[in-house]
């Protein structure tokens, strides 16, 4: 259910833009896993610009969210959100990762069969992401018990199997995948053809403008 964003009395938080808001304040039922705060991602390390473990949003991508939850939980499942808002800096990250041949520590669970240098060329990456624009987010669903729906293919998995359409995956996968394809777009958010992840709010706030503020 949606609310007034204000801290717990004693909690700090950092100002935002304005326009953005902390998504889990107006959204307490998201299941949030922000992999960039940590180790847990295709880099190995955590990424520049992820100081805390904080789902920032624009305002209208946060409501969005809302009614999606909502919706969603009238069958027993919620959002996973895996990344939102995404500072410039982090993406400067990716890229100079991405023209270091010699790190290849996450390779076998992220992208066995592409060279790392091609990363930007095949989609999977881009110099300058709708993330930082804060109207888009990494997603998936999961049951009432938190355990996440077979999509396929873990998040960013760098890989054909991982296009929304891909047949390499099974019929269950595909269902879920056309799940979270249908009730995103229902409340307004595009995908891409490479990710069945990757949501952009069709009406966001900043199109044209991509932030670097810390996640704080």
């Amino acid at each position: 259910m949606l609310f007034s964003p204000a801290p717990p009395p004693g909690i700090q938080r950092a100002a935002l833009p304005p326009g953005f808001v902390y998504a889990q304040e107006w959204v307490p039922a998201l299941c949030v896993d922000l992999v960039y705060c940590g180790s847990h991602n295709f880099i190995g390390a955590p990424i520049a610009g992820y100081a805390a473990e904080r789902l920032i949003l624009t305002r209208e991508a946060a409501l969005a969210l809302g009614e999606i939850q909502a919706e969603l939980e009238s069958c027993g499942l919620a959002l996973k959100v895996f990344d939102g808002y995404r500072p410039q800096r982090a993406v400067d990250h990716f890229i100079a990762w991405a023209q270091d041949p010699d790190d290849l520590r996450m390779r076998d669970k992220y992208y066995p069969r592409l060279d790392k240098a091609r990363l930007f060329a095949e989609g999977y990456l881009v110099t300058r992401s709708s993330h930082s624009r804060g109207s888009t987010v990494d997603v998936s669903l999961v049951d009432d018990n938190g355990a996440e729906l077979d999509m396929g293919t873990c998040f960013d998995f760098f890989d054909p199997r991982s296009w929304p359409q891909s047949r390499a995956v099974g019929a269950p996968q595909r269902a879920h995948r056309l799940l979270l394809r249908s009730v995103m777009q229902r409340h307004g958010f595009v995908g891409v053809a490479e990710e069945w992840w990757h949501f952009t709010l069709r009406e966001e706030p900043f199109p044209a403008t991509y932030f670097d503020f810390v996640i704080a």
